[in-house]
């Protein structure tokens, strides 16, 4: 296992430990030693919870003293010295989660005395006892304990005597109920054991965040305790919702029932055993049925606005509730009888331990009511009460309207707590030593640590460990019509935003493997595109709906509102995803909600995310509202001492926060890819990216233009096929499996196949939701520009055998297809010499339909330029075809001829004059081009350059390759002449690998270069692979389009150019828009 040295402490990680992790190391020991608290984001995949586990046990181990001489065999002196050392609790959200960590530690080389702790309700094992609920199963535990008449409690004690190594091995709670059920202890009284001498606990948020939960935590010096949060993006929210309350109307009313029940219950039991228990005292559940009377009758004469309810400061809920006699001199008293009645509750549901089972997680809502005026009376002033708001309201209704049920049976008395940080102040007054806090997704931290009011001097915002062609990022502005896409509440509603929308998705349903997830901001928006793509099309009765088009490419699930039918959703979505009878599965799902917080959707289950909009609360909530504007009065009242978060700012980072939290359900481990696609063009604005995940902001591009967006996603799941089918080539390569009688390409079949009908599929989509109109140009036009941008990347057909590479090369020829074009233009047979081959020189790869370069798109109209450095640059109007010397001169093919620009003229300036000269070329001078060009081709041939000029060639050519391919492109070139040289990779692999990556016509220059560098004894292999590339393209051509080919005449390709450079049409959306 290696060991690092970190912060000058030694630390023990499992595995190589990347750069990002040894940094996240650093900071962890950091706030450790200096005692100070930490605020780490760390993505998903960069392990973190490991190496905070290592980390933090390694820094507790040095401080480790050395025992005095003499002691060194004494058990009670090193029991004595451990228990010196500071104590860790580690805590989560859920219980899956402390799940995940602890299997984590299982695979550190550090064994400290652990503890997970957890709720009767997960642990308990008694036949009877199991079966209740909340409080009424604590105290009937309660009471068979005291009674010792639970025989499992009964073994705890002897099963730790004869087991003194527990807790020395990791464990969780389904082991500790395991070893319940075979040997007999209670798990939950022996977690309860064991906590009093480990050196580091587990247990979930609320057992730190509630106080009455803390004081359970008995024996633990918590100033030398260190607090860590995991997974804690929310714990903002939780804090906060922990200390505030709602007491609506139903809730109420079933207080009052209940004190009624105790009121009967009361008296007969005094009538049947004529005791004097003040615990039962009927005259007390009497005055507590008269203040709950009171309570709901001053709340229903409370005057409400018609907008926003009845709103006061915090401290108002004192004098509200004096007018009723509840106030601190009163309130034990009132707790007391609450407690009083809610046992007299439970000893009747119960029946006393016998019938247990008689009324099953049964629990009182007095309890609820209890812990409201718990938190309103949590101490002996009413300071707490300035971070609260007094509200009262009436609920919203389905539409969310309000007054879907006026007067006192429909309101709801609310106290809530706009300051999280009165949690995390609780553990400054306790003196903890440090709090860690740390989630793959806490950005923006600055305003995390305003809200939770500590000083987080440490903080770190790690980058991923993967490489930046493991994700593709990109902002889509607008839908395949063209229209904005803007998910504000000014547009939402549209049935135009929700039609593209929903064409939006069903392209990148196409494009995108296996598992897709789209995530909207609000159930709203969810349910309402929901109707939209399932209503048919009025124009087109007979087309497809949106909904149906969906379901075509992926088959679809939908988060359900209800949790309780969240399970079933998801075991859903992965028999979907695992049915091989499909291309994937679609999980519909809303940002904040269940998909989006806590699952893990790695590889195939994730490959991509969609998030829809930026999920802004409701201005018009109430609690939005005043947490507004208690914010932004903070801000004013401490303008000139520090920096305070305002209202607004709160309210935008929300936001981001749950799209940051949503976009990290892909890409979960280092070997993992995927796509992050943002379908609001506000995600384009500096503002909304600067608020994402540090690690993610340098991937974002802004595509203006949606078929940008889906080409450049084509291309980037092409490439992962192609590296995963390199990856298992070289591994077969490695093993001696590879098969040498086949040339089988590194795409594999049905990657290719994918991929081609992906790339068909976007083309079909453009031009049925108006993007292109093949109707106002002719056939051969269309064909040719579209067969231009399809082959801007290397083609998705490979060749499965030498023999069958033999076979394509006799299909017709891409030059063929353009000299036929232009033939039935003329109406006559063209003589030889007027016939421009496709494959000329360093010039464009396709005649006389020249295309311009551009990284992102090309387009028609514009010839295809090719610039060249003072030694590579090849005067084809020369009869010598050796390299031109001028110096200080930019030289441009256009069409077959060398354009020389002057010094300091852009090529822009002479744009005109430039298209002129490649029209006249294309008119007349044909003859005198293709000689010129014959002769240059023979002439290079024929040449043998020296040694030293073949170097320069040589690296001419990489600057060349380096200039025409993109970064992973030019890196995967890099590794096969690497292992070519080595000897770990054959020529046969090479050549394989180097024909896909030159294979777009703009580049088959590059694989006709290439073969000055193939050593003679391979040349004929080189020739062969060659040949089936052209033949490749060529067939590719053949099956993508067919039927008559019509001349392109001048006019036309001189139109006002849309998406791909075809002439643009309307944007009115056409009446079938089936695909």
């Amino acid at each position: 296992m290696p060991n690092y040295r970190v912060a000058g402490i030694d630390v023990a990680f499992p595995f190589s430990a990347y750069d990002c992790q040894l940094v996240y190391m650093e900071r962890v020991i950091q706030a450790l030693q200096q005692g100070k608290n930490a605020l780490l984001e760390s993505p998903t995949g960069t392990g973190k919870t490991l190496c905070l586990l290592c980390a933090t046990l390694a820094w507790r181990e040095s401080l480790e003293p050395s025992l005095p001489k003499g002691t060194e065999g004494s058990n009670l002196s090193q029991e004595i010295h451990k228990r010196r050392l500071p104590i860790i609790l580690y805590s989560s959200r859920t219980h899956s989660q402390l799940q995940q960590v602890i299997r984590e530690l299982k695979s550190t080389a550090y064994r400290p005395k652990m503890v997970v702790l957890g709720s009767r309700e997960q642990m308990c094992i008694h036949s009877d006892v199991k079966q209740l609920r909340g409080r009424g199963q604590n105290q009937a535990c309660r009471a068979l304990c005291k009674s010792r008449a639970c025989h499992h409690q009964n073994r705890v004690a002897g099963y730790l005597q004869s087991h003194p190594e527990m807790g020395e091995e990791p464990f969780d709670i389904e082991d500790l109920v395991n070893i319940g059920r075979t040997q007999g202890p209670c798990p939950y009284y022996l977690s309860r054991e064991l906590h009093n001498s480990a050196e580091i606990l587990f247990a979930p948020y609320n057992y730190l965040i509630e106080k009455e939960n803390r004081k359970s935590l008995t024996g633990i010096n918590w100033e030398n305790t260190v607090l860590i949060f995991d997974e804690a993006h929310n714990l903002e929210s939780i804090c906060a919702d922990a200390a505030s309350f709602d007491l609506p109307a139903s809730l109420l009313s079933a207080c009052i029932m209940e004190a009624k029940q105790c009121v009967d219950l009361a008296s007969v039991y005094r009538t049947s055993n004529n005791s004097a228990d003040s615990s039962v005292d009927p005259e007390n559940f009497a005055i507590l049925k008269a203040l709950l009377l009171e309570l709901d009758k001053r709340i229903s004469e409370v005057p409400l606005s018609s907008d926003m309810g009845f709103t006061k400061p915090g401290p108002h809920i004192f004098d509200f509730l004096a007018d009723i006699k509840i106030n601190h001199d009163t309130i034990t008293m009132l707790l007391d009888t609450i407690d009083n009645a809610t046992n007299l509750l439970e000893d009747d549901a119960n029946a006393g331990s016998v019938k247990l089972h008689k009324r099953p997680g049964s629990s009182s809502r007095l309890q609820l009511l209890r812990d409201a005026l718990r938190i309103v009376f949590r101490g002996n002033d009413q300071s707490h009460a300035r971070c609260y708001r007094f509200h009262i309201h009436e609920p919203y209704g389905v539409d969310g309207d309000k007054g879907s049920r006026k007067g006192s049976k429909g309101r709801t008395l609310s106290w809530w707590c706009f300051n999280p940080g009165l949690a995390m102040e609780e553990f400054s007054q306790l003196g903890v030593r440090s709090v860690i806090l740390t989630s793959g997704t806490l950005s923006p931290l600055n305003s995390f640590a305003l809200e939770l009011k500590l000083p987080f001097l440490v903080r770190l915002e790690n980058p991923h460990v993967i490489g930046s062609d493991q994700v593709w990022v990109g902002v889509v502005c607008s839908g395949p019509s063209g229209r904005p896409l803007n998910s504000s509440y000014r547009t939402r509603d549209s049935l135009e935003y929700k039609i593209d929308l929903g064409n939006t998705i069903v392209n990148f349903a196409r494009i995108v493997p296996d598992g897709l997830l789209v995530f909207f901001p609000s159930y709203y928006l969810l349910n309402q595109c929901m109707e939209a793509w399932q209503m048919p099309n009025a124009a087109a009765p007979q087309s497809n709906t949106v909904w149906e088009r969906i379901c075509k490419h992926k088959q679809p699930v939908i988060e359900p509102k209800d949790s309780a039918l969240f399970n079933h959703a998801n075991e859903d979505f992965i028999a979907k995803l695992n049915d091989v009878t499909s291309s994937g599965a679609v999980f519909f799902a809303v940002c904040r909600g269940k998909v989006s917080e806590g699952l893990d959707f790695a590889d195939k289950a994730g490959r991509a995310v969609i998030i829809t909009g930026i999920p802004f609360a409701m201005k018009t909530d109430p609690k939005v509202k005043l947490k507004r504007e208690y914010l932004d009065e903070q801000a004013r009242l401490e303008s000139d001492k520090k920096r305070v978060l305002t209202g607004e700012e709160w309210y935008v980072q929300q936001a981001s926060r749950a799209v940051n939290q949503a976009v990290g359900r892909v890409i979960r481990h280092k070997d993992d890819y995927g796509a992050i696609i943002l379908c609001d063009e506000r995600f384009a604005q500096g503002s909304a990216q600067n608020q994402m995940s540090l690690w993610l902001r340098p991937h974002v591009k802004c595509y203006t233009r949606f078929g940008d967006a889906t080409f450049a996603l084509t291309r980037f799941f092409r490439d992962k096929a192609w590296d995963s089918s390199v990856a298992m080539k070289l591994n077969e390569q490695s093993n001696g499996s590879i098969q040498s009688s086949s040339a089988c390409s590194v795409l594999g079949k049905a990657a290719a196949v994918h991929y081609e009908k992906s790339l068909r599929n976007v083309y079909m989509s453009i031009q049925e939701h108006g993007m292109v109109a093949a109707t106002d140009m002719d056939k051969s036009a269309t064909k040719c520009a579209i067969l231009g941008q399809r082959l801007t990347e290397p083609s998705g057909l490979q060749c499965d055998s030498v023999s069958a590479a033999t076979s394509l090369g006799q299909q017709k020829s891409l030059s063929a297809i353009l000299t036929n074009a232009r033939e039935k233009s003329a109406g006559k047979k063209l003589p030889v010499n007027e016939i421009v081959p496709a494959n000329r020189s360093t010039g464009s790869a396709f005649g006389s339909v020249g295309l311009i370069k551009n990284r992102s798109m090309p387009s028609i109209g514009v010839l295809d330029s090719h610039e060249a450095t003072d030694s590579d640059a090849i005067d084809l109007a020369s009869p010598s075809p050796s390299p031109s010397r001028k110096q200080g001169v930019v030289r441009q093919f256009t069409d077959d001829k060398l354009v020389e620009w002057p010094p300091g003229r852009r090529r822009s300036e002479s744009q005109q004059s430039l298209c002129s000269e490649a029209s006249s070329c294309r008119n007349g001078e044909r003859n005198e081009q293709k000689d010129r060009v014959l002769k240059a081709e023979s002439s290079c041939k024929q040449s043998k350059p020296s040694s030293d000029h073949k170097s320069k060639n040589a690296a001419d050519f990489l600057k060349e390759v380096k200039a025409r391919l993109s970064a992973p492109e030019y890196k995967r070139f890099v590794e096969c002449i690497k292992g070519l040289k080595q000897q770990v990779i054959n020529i046969k692999t090479v050549l394989d690998a180097v024909a896909n990556l030159f294979s777009a016509p703009e580049r088959i220059f590059l694989l006709q270069r290439f073969g000055e560098f193939v050593p003679a004894q391979h040349r004929e292999l080189y020739e062969t692979f060659l040949s089936a590339k052209r033949a490749a393209i060529e067939q590719f051509a053949g099956r993508c389009f067919d039927g008559d080919e019509v001349p392109a005449t001048a006019t036309e390709l001189d139109k006002p150019t849309g998406l791909i450079g075809l002439p643009r049409r309307s944007r009115k959306r056409p009446a079938d828009s089936t695909s």
